[in-house]
């Protein structure tokens, strides 16, 4: 079964005191009696059966939605499947990431930025960035493309920061000065995210980095699954962005001293390759909790009328924030996710626009 909440609570219950008591009854079903009439009434040993099994099943169910907020969402119309506490405010850890690679990857095709040219890391990523899993020092050299690699597949917080830096220094001659509290480099970036987050409707988002660390942060990042659901669509649209965060290992090189360097990165997205999922990005910090968004896919459907043929993709988006089990929470919420869609599908695929994101 999956694990609980963040708090341990389901459904304004805790589990353990559930358990135990549902236990209690089965096992005393047989010899209990009503004693309202003069003579006991035997109540049948399958009704307590029956009982527990329905109760288990409910605090299964419950147990589907542990996390502090989710949403379940069909990637092509927006319509929401299923959803719990989708505009609550929360930290979202390295899933900040997505909204930094869809930066960079805009910057490259808007305005001819050249992904494969080299940029120095630089000590300020260093700071503040927690561990240094990859073994990057200031001065090592690298592509933009392989920093990507690095955010995106291992969720590294230095090349996060590096790539920041470097577009912000390209962009700081096109975005006006008031567009960031400060004139450096990476706060013209995070200016540029927090742009995009208000292009694509995400109200109740505000990026303050480009790696999601809330530490130290002043004021808190923030964002809501409602508001991650509308970046990862605008992100999944991309063939480069899903390129990216579907490799379960890349390897790439950086220079240093004039010598070539190389690492294996490994996708932190432990669900990736199974079940139709492709992408696409976890996060975890100690105010976050375990975060995860999900891209998942099946054949799409081809509905035959008349002489028209529709193609009809099938795609999920799934956000869970606040979950203290993401990868196994994830794989339910996703089998739950395709049993919905397949229900809406059934019933025509009506899309309430109240129910969109």
């Amino acid at each position: 079964m999956p694990s609980p909440g963040v708090d341990g609570r389901i459904g304004g219950q805790h589990r353990s005191n559930w358990a135990p008591c549902l236990i209690a009854v089965a096992k005393q079903a047989a010899t209990i009696k009503v004693q309202r009439f003069d003579f006991p009434v035997i109540v049948p040993r399958r009704f307590f059966i029956a009982l527990f099994s329905l109760a288990f099943c409910l605090l299964g169910d419950r147990a589907l939605h542990a996390a502090r907020a989710f949403a379940i969402v069909d990637s092509q119309t927006g319509f929401v499947l299923d959803q719990g506490e989708p505009r609550a405010k929360r930290q979202i850890g390295s899933l900040t990431k997505v909204a930094t690679a869809m930066v960079v990857l805009d910057w490259a095709e808007k305005r001819s930025g050249d992904l494969n040219q080299m940029t120095t890391i630089p000590p300020e990523s260093f700071v503040g960035t927690g561990e240094n899993l990859i073994g990057f020092q200031p001065g090592d050299t690298i592509t933009l493309r392989d920093l990507l690699y690095a955010a995106l597949v291992q969720s590294d917080n230095i090349a996060a920061y590096a790539l920041a830096n470097h577009v912000g220094a390209a962009l700081q001659s096109i975005v006006p000065a008031a567009a960031s509290e400060s004139g450096t480099p990476v706060a013209v970036f995070v200016g540029q995210m927090n742009a995009l987050a208000k292009t694509l409707r995400m109200d109740r988002t505000h990026f303050v980095n480009p790696h999601g660390i809330d530490e130290t942060a002043r004021p808190l990042p923030y964002s809501t699954a409602a508001d991650m659901v509308r970046l990862t669509r605008y992100a999944v649209n991309k063939a480069g962005f899903r390129f990216y965060v579907s490799q379960k290992e890349r390897q790439i090189a950086f220079n240093r001293g004039g010598k070539k360097q190389g690492y294996m990165l490994r996708n932190t997205n432990e669900l990736l390759g199974t079940n139709g999922i492709d992408g696409v990005k976890t996060g975890r910090t100690a105010r976050a909790g375990d975060c995860l968004i999900l891209s998942a896919s099946r054949e799409s459907q081809v509905i035959q009328e008349c002489s028209r043929t529709a193609v009809i993709p099938r795609h999920l988006v799934i956000v869970i924030l606040g979950s203290t089990d993401r990868f196994g929470e994830g794989a339910q919420l996703l089998a739950r996710g395709w049993q919905l869609y397949d229900q809406w599908a059934a019933g025509g695929r009506m899309v309430d626009p109240k129910k969109t994101l």
